[in-house]
C-alpha cells in the first residue's frame, strides 16, 4: 500500500456539526419597526444583516450554512422568537443539500415561538435529498392567540441531472403546529429510498419532488377559499388545497419542476398576503 494511501485512510473523519441558530424579533412602536434584536450562532448556521425591501414593519432575514450541505451526524437547531406584533420572513441563501450518509441519521430541530399578533414566513429554498441520503427534520410551532404562521416545504428526492433517484436512504420530516396550548396540526412524512416506492401512487408517484404550504393562524373564508383554487396551477404537477384545519390552509403537490412547484406556492403566498393582510405582493430578494 502507497503512502499516500495509507494517510488517507488513516485520516481522522472530521467530527459531525452542532450548529445553532437562536433569532429574537421584537416589534418598536417608536419606529414602527421590527428589529432582529437578538442573533446567536454556531457554525455552520449564520444569518447575512437583516433588510426591509417592503418597508420597516417587516424584518427579512437570510440563513446560511457555511459548510455547504448537511452530512449524517450533523444535528442543527434554529430557535425563533417573535415578540408581540413582531413580523419576520426568513428563507435562505441557497438550496439545502443532504448529502449521502454511511449510517449516521442527520437531524434538524426547529422551534418557533409567536406572541400575540406575530406572524412568522417561513420560506426556505429547496431542500435536496442525495442518494443514501439519512435526515430527520422536526418543526414544532406554538402560537398565542392572535397569532400567523406561513411556512413551506419543497424537497426533490436525487440528483435527478445526474440521473440519480432516491432508492437508497431514509428522509423523515414532521411539523406540529400549536395554538394556546392545543395541537392544530401535525404533519409527518417518511420517504424511505426504495425504488418502488418512487413508483408507488402512496409515494412519489413516478415525481421527485414534494411540496407543501402551511397557512395557519387565521381563519380563511370560502371566498378567500375559492380565490386560491382558482390561480393559475402547474401543467403537470398534481396538486391540491383544504382547509381542514380550522383556522387555515394547506397546499400539496407532487412533480418534477422546482421551478413550477416555487411559482404556485409564491403565487398562494402572494395572494394570501394581500388579501388577509393588505401586503402587495414581494418577491424575495435572493431566490433565483
Amino acid at each position: 500500500m502507497s503512502a499516500i494511501v495509507a494517510n488517507e485512510l488513516t485520516q481522522p473523519i472530521p467530527p459531525p456539526w452542532q450548529g445553532e441558530l437562536n433569532l429574537t424579533y421584537v416589534w418598536q412602536p417608536a419606529r414602527c419597526q421590527t428589529q432582529l434584536q437578538r442573533s446567536h450562532h454556531q457554525s455552520p448556521l449564520k444569518v447575512q444583516r437583516s433588510f426591509y425591501p417592503e418597508g420597516s414593519e417587516v424584518c427579512h432575514t437570510v440563513m446560511l450554512h457555511t459548510a455547504g450541505g448537511i452530512v449524517g451526524g450533523d444535528r442543527l437547531r434554529i430557535q425563533l422568537n417573535l415578540e408581540p406584533r413582531a413580523q419576520a420572513v426568513l428563507t435562505t441563501a441557497a438550496a439545502s443539500k443532504l448529502y449521502r450518509s454511511n449510517g449516521p441519521i442527520a437531524h434538524q430541530q426547529i422551534t418557533a415561538t409567536l406572541a400575540p399578533g406575530a406572524r412568522l414566513e417561513w420560506l426556505p429554498q429547496e431542500t435536496i435529498a442525495f442518494r443514501g441520503a439519512h435526515y430527520q427534520s422536526q418543526m414544532r410551532v406554538d402560537l398565542a392567540p392572535g397569532a400567523t404562521f406561513v411556512g413551506w416545504e419543497i424537497t426533490r428526492f436525487g440528483r435527478t441531472a445526474r440521473g440519480e433517484c432516491f432508492d437508497a436512504g431514509d428522509w423523515r420530516s414532521q411539523l406540529e403546529i400549536w395554538q394556546a396550548g392545543q395541537l392544530q396540526w401535525n404533519d409527518r412524512q417518511w420517504l424511505p429510498g426504495h425504488a418502488a416506492l418512487l413508483q408507488s401512487p402512496q409515494g412519489l408517484n413516478g415525481a421527485v419532488i414534494v411540496g407543501t404550504l402551511v397557512w395557519l393562524g387565521e381563519p380563511v373564508s370560502p371566498n378567500l377559499l375559492h380565490q386560491v383554487r382558482n390561480l393559475p396551477r402547474p401543467l403537470s404537477g398534481q396538486t391540491g388545497i383544504t382547509t381542514s384545519l380550522g383556522a387555515g390552509l394547506i397546499c400539496r403537490y407532487r412533480g418534477n419542476s422546482t421551478a413550477e412547484v416555487r411559482t404556485w406556492l409564491s403565487r398562494i403566498w402572494q395572494h394570501l398576503r394581500q388579501q388577509q393582510w393588505e401586503r402587495q405582493p414581494v418577491r424575495l430578494r435572493i431566490w433565483p
